[in-house]
C-alpha cells in the first residue's frame, strides 16, 4: 500500500529542521519503506514540510512511521496528513 505523507513545519521552525536533518535521513534509510522523498518548500525556496511516499503494510504501519521519524519527535510538524496514494506515472 503507497501512502502520501504530508507535512508542513511550525513557522519558524526551519532550524529544528535542519539540526535533526541527518536523523530523519538515516531513519528513512533504516526503515527501507521510502519509495520516494523530499522536503516542501516555500515561496523563497526554503524548506517548509515534507512530502514522503511509503510503501508499507496498512495505514497503522504508516502512522508508526510517522510517529517514530525523528522530525516529528524533535516536534517540526504543524500538521501531518496520511493519504493512501496510488501511483500512475
Amino acid at each position: 500500500m503507497l501512502i502520501a505523507l504530508i507535512a508542513r513545519d511550525k513557522p519558524g521552525a526551519l532550524h529544528t529542521r535542519t539540526d535533526n536533518r541527518e536523523k530523519h535521513l538515516d531513519y528513512i534509510r533504516e526503515t527501507g519503506v521510502v519509495s520516494q522523498a523530499g522536503p516542501l518548500l516555500d515561496e523563497g525556496g526554503e524548506m517548509c514540510g515534507s512530502l514522503v511516499i511509503l510503501e508499507v503494510e496498512d495505514m497503522a504501519a504508516a502512522e508508526g512511521w510517522a510517529e517514530n521519524d525523528p522530525y516529528a519527535k524533535a516536534g517540526l510538524f504543524e500538521s501531518v496528513e496520511l493519504i493512501p496514494w496510488k501511483k500512475v506515472i
